[in-house]
């Protein structure tokens, strides 16, 4: 078959196709959640998600990289985002501390299920929109990953503290619903996507996060919970930031006064 002349072919770049096989990575490691929760395999369970967050943070940066954003690999992302941080934490912890409770178990994992759901659908539906430079450093609502980090919170602490405490479902029930409600909600939380480090302090992160990585092989319970815990401490400054730059442009667009 001959190609007519003008006639262009579409080239799928390697530059769009990194990003996709890393998200494609994610989604498997989300599967993988839902399997070894099925086998009560509950540590695997959430080292599989702690992996779909690490390609979910790493799809999106090197898209950005390699200028191979596209329409296509947003929507996969989102997809598997619902699947890795919304639909395997719910399950997981429905078989780990509601299997018995019946129907309201049931109901907390709807609750986080559609929470994460409608937080992708209202990022998708704001890309684009217009908001001031200093918007893209903060997200509305927490992120998907970093609400699965927040209702895991108790099972994680329990791998590591071993206690039945955490396993309360009532305990692991509130959990959820701050999850869920903090996903949906109007909250300003930082963004660290447009983070640009100078150069003067590109070996000490580089140290840091060595260190950390060396901490998280040693301790990785304790230390994935003491993460969490240092994000959801963070909420209050984040929101201090957004109204203090939202208080700068209200000043900058007052009219002078006569």
């Amino acid at each position: 078959m001959q190609i007519r002349r003008g006639q262009s072919l579409k080239v799928l770049h390697i530059n769009r196709m990194i990003p996709s096989i890393l998200t494609l990575l994610a989604l498997s490691a989300g599967l993988n959640a839902l399997r070894f929760a099925l086998e009560e395999r509950w540590e695997h369970a959430v080292l599989a998600i702690v992996a779909a967050g690490v390609f979910d943070a790493l799809d999106g940066r090197i898209a950005r990289m390699l200028k191979g954003t596209s329409k296509f690999g947003a929507e996969l992302d989102s997809l598997s985002d619902f699947l890795c941080f919304g639909v395997a934490p719910a399950i997981t912890l429905y078989l780990w501390a509601w299997a018995d409770s019946g129907r309201f178990g049931w109901f907390l994992v709807m609750l986080l299920c559609t929470s994460s759901a409608l937080r992708l659908a209202r990022f998708n539906s704001d890309i684009g929109g217009e908001e001031p430079p200093w918007s893209q450093n903060f997200f509305v609502g927490v992120p998907a990953p970093a609400g699965a980090g927040t209702v895991l919170l108790p099972m994680v602490l329990w791998f590591h503290f071993e206690s039945d405490v955490l396993r309360n479902p009532v305990l692991v029930g509130t959990f959820i619903t701050v999850g869920a409600l903090l996903q949906v909600s109007r909250v300003r939380t930082f963004s660290f996507k447009k983070i640009r480090l100078a150069p003067a302090v590109i070996l000490p992160t580089m140290l840091g996060v060595a260190f950390y990585v060396a901490v998280l092989v040693s301790s990785p319970w304790i230390t994935l919970a003491l993460t969490q815990i240092a994000y959801l401490g963070s909420l209050p400054f984040s929101i201090r930031l957004h109204r203090r730059f939202l208080r700068h442009d209200g000043a900058a667009g007052a009219p002078p006064a006569p």
